[in-house]
Order: C-alpha cells, then sequence, then structure tokens
C-alpha cells in the first residue's frame, strides 16, 4: 500500500509537467533546456552516493547519452505542443510509446507481438480518431499541437528503446545521469538558435523551471521509476494511466481548460486501449 501511495505521488508530480510548461513565460524549448540544467546536479549527486555494484563503460555511456538525443528530441516537441492544444491531450497522446516500443522491439530484439498489442492498438487508433473529432473549437493549430504530442512519443519511444538492454544492468539513476548530458547537449545549442539566448532572472521565470526540474524530473519521473519495481506490473501499469487525467484535472482547475464529452469519452478509450496493449498475453 505504501509503494501505491507512492506512486500516486509520483503520478501527481509528472503530471505538473505540462503546467509549468504553459506557466513558463520562457520559450519552450528553452523551458526545455533548464528542466535538464537543474535538474542535471541533482542526479549527478544521487549518481555520486548510489551504492550501484555495475559500473557503466565508455560504450554504455555513449548510449545513453545518444539516447538522451532522443530525449531532448522528445522535450522539444512536447514543450511546443503545448502552445497549440491543450494539457489533456498533449499529455495523452505523448502516451502513445507501444506503438513504437513494440514494433521495433520485435525487429531489433526479436521479441514477438501479441494479441492483445493488436487488440489495445485498434482500440487506440478509434479513441484517437474520436478525440480529435470530438474537440470543442477545433482549428489548425489545434490538430498542429495534437500532431507534435503524438510525435513526442515516437522519440520517448527511441530513448526507451536506446537503454533498452541497460535498464536490466543499471540502476535509473545511472542512466538518467548520462541521459541527461546527452539531453543537453542537444536542448542547448536548439535552444540558442532558434529562441536566443534567455536567463531567468525573476521569480516569475524561475519558478516554473524550477518546479520541472525538482517537482516533475526528480520526484515525478525519479520517483516513478523507483516505486515501479516495488508493485505488482499490473496494478503499477493502471496506475501510470491515470496521469494523463490528473494532467488534464490540474489544467481544468488552472487553466480553465474545458473538454467536451466526446473528447473526455475518447481518452478513457485510448488509456483503456493502452491498458490492452502494455498488458501481457496469459
Amino acid at each position: 500500500m505504501r509503494y501505491i501511495l507512492y506512486i500516486m505521488f509520483s503520478i501527481s508530480c509528472l503530471a505538473l509537467g505540462g503546467i509549468f510548461v504553459k506557466l513558463s513565460v520562457l520559450p519552450p524549448i528553452t523551458t526545455g533546456m533548464y528542466r535538464v540544467l537543474f535538474s542535471l546536479p541533482i542526479f549527478f549527486l544521487l549518481n555520486k552516493f548510489s551504492n550501484s555494484e555495475n559500473k557503466m563503460n565508455r560504450k554504455e555511456i555513449v548510449i545513453s547519452i545518444l539516447a538522451g538525443a532522443f530525449l531532448a528530441l522528445d522535450l522539444i516537441l512536447w514543450n511546443i505542443s503545448f502552445h497549440y492544444t491543450t494539457v489533456a491531450n498533449a499529455n495523452l497522446l505523448a502516451n502513445l510509446v507501444p506503438f513504437t516500443v513494440v514494433p521495433i522491439s520485435y525487429f531489433v530484439y526479436k521479441e514477438k507481438i501479441n494479441l492483445n498489442f493488436i487488440i489495445g492498438a485498434a482500440i487506440i487508433i478509434l479513441g484517437v480518431l474520436f478525440l480529435l473529432y470530438g474537440k470543442v473549437s477545433p482549428s489548425i493549430n489545434n490538430f498542429k499541437g495534437d500532431f507534435l504530442a503524438g510525435l513526442t512519443s515516437v522519440f520517448y519511444g527511441l530513448f526507451i528503446v536506446s537503454i533498452y538492454k541497460l535498464r536490466n544492468l543499471f540502476s535509473t539513476i545511472q542512466i538518467m545521469t548520462y541521459a541527461s548530458i546527452g539531453c543537453l547537449f542537444v536542448l542547448l545549442p536548439v535552444s540558442l538558435v532558434v529562441e536566443g539566448f534567455f536567463i531567468p532572472v525573476s521569480f516569475q521565470q524561475l519558478y516554473p523551471l524550477l518546479g520541472l526540474a525538482l517537482l516533475s524530473q526528480i520526484l515525478g519521473q525519479g520517483g516513478l521509476s523507483y516505486c515501479l519495481g516495488k508493485v505488482k506490473a499490473s496494478y503499477a501499469s493502471l496506475l501510470v494511466l491515470t496521469q494523463p487525467l490528473i494532467s488534464a484535472l490540474y489544467a481544468y482547475i488552472i487553466f480553465n481548460e474545458a473538454l467536451s464529452q466526446l473528447e473526455v469519452m475518447s481518452m478513457f478509450v485510448v488509456l483503456f486501449g493502452l491498458y490492452i496493449a502494455n498488458k501481457k498475453s496469459v
């Protein structure tokens, strides 16, 4: 019970990511860059005092850094998507990671695609179509934001596939430390070239960035990664699916982002499809 409460706390922190991005007065890519920059010293500190027996060699460090580059592209697209679509849609569509991970795992790691994934994928596609059709005020920008959020899931899926084998040997802290370096290598130059040079100088500019680093990145992503191994996979998969719903609730309270009845129904359809797709065949 204790770890279930920890997971729900971590998910609630993780769900604040889109909220802080929308609250940030800095450009979206720069916001993502500071999220990683501010969390990196904490990861280094945690990594230094971790008692992990396995140490990464040069090849494994390079793989983690390259995975971080995919994570950077994920953050770039995700942060930009919030300027065009709702927090609920951006979070939901960014969770379509199985569409990337499962096919790549099939071709690269020779893992079989089970019937549950095919059924779940069909349900998800149906739910997404309803989601796009049921917008309160449809516009080109809305669909652009949805497309960017969906593309986000592709790059996060590539990140997961890149560290697939490393997760069996090393801790999340070890992997995320080097992945954050790779992430920063991409985010820093892209933010400078595309958006210019910005330094947060006021509390209004700083607090969303600190919120992203401490709550979303460390307590959210880091806490969730730690807790997932402590409860049954079936419980964990159901709890993780609450993240888009919690994000939607935050957005409704803070930004008054309303969803149509069809959008709400579509969200549950997609989440159910994700649950089925991730469920292992008996």
